[in-house]
């Protein structure tokens, strides 16, 4: 059966069309009948829909002229490469999507190394050639000098009108390798599957590729089977974590689940597992069938290297009641969201809560939005930042996460933090204003490439701080939106930082508390407090906005009080019955700020919009 499937996935750049692409194939193959088929199909999520961009992974299953064609719809920003690395591990083919009227793009890259590391087989399509900007034999042109292809293999396509999507699908058919079932050992012998079926010998290994956790079924692991089948039914073993169980339903994606009662070799689908816990599933995972009597020696596939998750925020429930409905809903998302780490945090003001890491700015905003809406969590997300490592003068290190847990400078040798090798393409016409930027941010240019006359490849290292905040919207701005990045971790290298507290009405908010560079101190300092003063509503006390190092204000703000009219009831008379309705006024708001009644409600997202401005 396995000369008659063909796995493959879509790579390519944030917003060059692989899910409208996705949709076009959906319904020329006739996967999903006409009149249920809706935009961006594959796109689960209403987040994905609403911001117009793939977060998740999504395989299907197709149909096309006797051949069973497994799609993996992959995302396509820098913040969701992990999901990528993933997808093709389970497939033997790749569709290089390229924007005729953008080139190729950063993300572009990225993906094609990542996809050629695991040698695939390239299939470069020019996507979008309906557009009125559409520039075809220019972007041919990027993508025979990027791959040493023929102008001949290049597909040209549109997934919205559905042009090219037919010849996609016969190349991939044509060109793409049928799975192959992997070597076994057997006591002293090296065995195919078909040779360990003429023994008796029934055998199972599939990769974890993605997992899910559904509220009725539990964990649901989806899996590429490299070696024999599994049947429902079937008693299975994890590798990693010896967790064993039972595969309550087995079957294929359509996009909906549907049942098959069986997987063979070569063959995408998924597995109820019946585990309850998300620990006990992990992705990456090989799964077996629970062992035998027999003299077959099973090694783990090859998983995925460990994930390094570059931005770091704490995250606590508003409602100290709620620690443990956040704690489920994390393990849950963890579930289908490899990337992410977590561990248990405390903070003496904001309670019981957890210190995440991820891959991006935007991987936080889509996890704190996926609590908010899917679990109906009310939370409070500290500014995020990156991980340091602490050289003590006892001649010990320490990795530290948290700018709350930054120890007493008296104690530091040194600090370094985390630096990447940055890859940005841009039009040449952009070249001084892009390196202007980096300057700024103590980039250290290395070298130019040239894509094409007009195109090129920029290669920096910079500090992952430095790209944290603004760094995405600054080069759109100075590129008029053309320029596009993409980074990987290099190495930690020696910083000159400090701890910077904030108090707001006298009141140190550990949410907001940063690690800073010296010389920038008071500029950063400057920023927050009039940030917080932009974002606060009035209160009817003064606020003192101050930003401190080591208990000395570096930066401070003032939001006045809201003062209500007291003396609208007085109509003329004697002014001194004025002056003793304002002085009452004002030893009322002085006695709240004593009594503690006046401190301020921080909004939950304020803390990201005050990282943005």
């Amino acid at each position: 059966m396995e000369n008659k499937i063909r796995n493959f996935c879509i790579i390519a750049h944030i917003d060059h069309g692989k899910s409208t692409l996705a949709d076009r194939m959906l319904e020329i193959t006739g996967t999903i009948e006409k009149r249920k088929l809706k935009e961006q199909i594959l796109d689960r999520m209403d987040i994905e829909r609403e911001r117009g961009i793939t977060i998740k992974l999504q395989p299907v299953t197709m149909e096309y002229q006797g051949y069973i064609l497994n799609l993996i719809d992959t995302p396509g920003h820098v913040d969701f490469t992990y999901e990528v690395s993933r997808s093709l591990a389970a497939v033997e083919g790749a569709v290089l999507l390229v924007d005729a009227s953008q080139g190729i793009q950063a993300q572009t890259l990225a993906n094609l190394y990542l996809a050629l590391d695991q040698n695939l087989v390239i299939i470069p399509v020019v996507n979008k050639i309906d557009l009125p900007t559409a520039n075809v034999e220019k972007t041919k042109k990027e993508i025979i000098k990027l791959l040493g292809c023929n102008e001949e293999e290049i597909i040209c396509s549109s997934g919205k009108t559905g042009e090219g999507v037919a010849e996609i699908l016969a190349t991939v058919i044509k060109k793409v390798p049928m799975p192959k079932a992997l070597i076994i050992n057997y006591g002293n012998l090296a065995l195919t599957d078909k040779e360990l079926k003429e023994k008796n010998v029934d055998v199972l290994r599939a990769l974890i590729f993605d997992s899910n956790y559904d509220e009725y079924r539990g964990v649901v692991a989806y899996i590429r089977i490299f070696n024999g089948q599994i049947k429902q039914y079937d008693k299975i073993t994890l590798m990693a974590t010896n967790a064993k169980s039972e595969a309550l339903d087995v079957g294929i994606f359509k996009p909906e689940y549907k049942a098959t009662g069986k997987l063979v070799t070569g063959e995408i689908g998924y597995i109820i597992t019946g585990f309850k816990s998300v620990s006990e599933c992990g992705v990456g995972d090989t799964v077996i069938l629970t062992k035998k009597e027999n003299k077959l020696d099973i090694q783990p596939l090859k998983g995925y290297n460990e994930i390094k998750p570059m931005v770091f925020a704490g995250v606590f429930p508003r409602e100290g009641n709620e620690y443990n409905e956040l704690r489920e809903a994390i393990f849950k998302l963890k579930l289908n969201d490899a990337a992410l780490i977590y561990e248990q945090e405390h903070s003496e003001a904001l309670g019981f809560g957890f210190r995440c890491g991820f891959l991006g700015l935007l991987h936080l905003e889509i996890f704190q939005e996926r609590l908010k809406r899917e679990y109906n969590l009310d939370l409070i997300v500290t500014i995020p930042s990156v991980a340091y490592k602490i050289y003590y003068k006892k001649n010990t290190e320490e990795i530290i996460r948290s700018p709350q847990k930054f120890p007493d400078p008296s104690e530091i040798e040194k600090i370094k933090e985390p630096w990447v090798s940055l890859d940005i393409i841009t039009p040449k016409d952009y070249l001084g204003a892009i390196m202007n930027l980096l300057q700024n941010k103590r980039g250290i240019y290395k070298n130019t490439e040239y894509l094409n006359e007009s195109r090129i490849i920029l290669h920096y290292e910079i500090s992952m701080v430095a790209i944290l905040t603004d760094f995405y919207d600054k080069i759109k701005s100075v590129s008029s939106g053309y320029a596009s990045i993409n980074y990987e971790f290099l190495e930690y290298r020696l910083a000159d930082v400090v701890k910077m507290d904030i108090s707001v009405a006298e009141e140190q908010i550990e949410a907001l508390t940063i690690i800073v560079y010296r010389d920038e101190a008071f500029k950063r300092g400057k920023e927050i407090v009039n940030a917080l003063k932009e974002t606060l509503s009035k209160e009817m006390f003064v606020i003192k906005l101050q930003a401190m190092i080591g208990g000395k204000v570096i930066a401070a703000e003032r939001i006045s009080a809201l003062r209500k009219d007291v003396t609208a009831k007085l109509y003329g008379g004697d002014v001194s019955r004025k002056r003793k309705l304002l002085e009452k006024q004002k030893r009322g708001k002085k006695k709240m700020m004593v009594s503690g009644k006046g401190s301020v409600k921080i909004p939950s997202d304020a803390f990201i919009k005050i990282l943005k401005r």
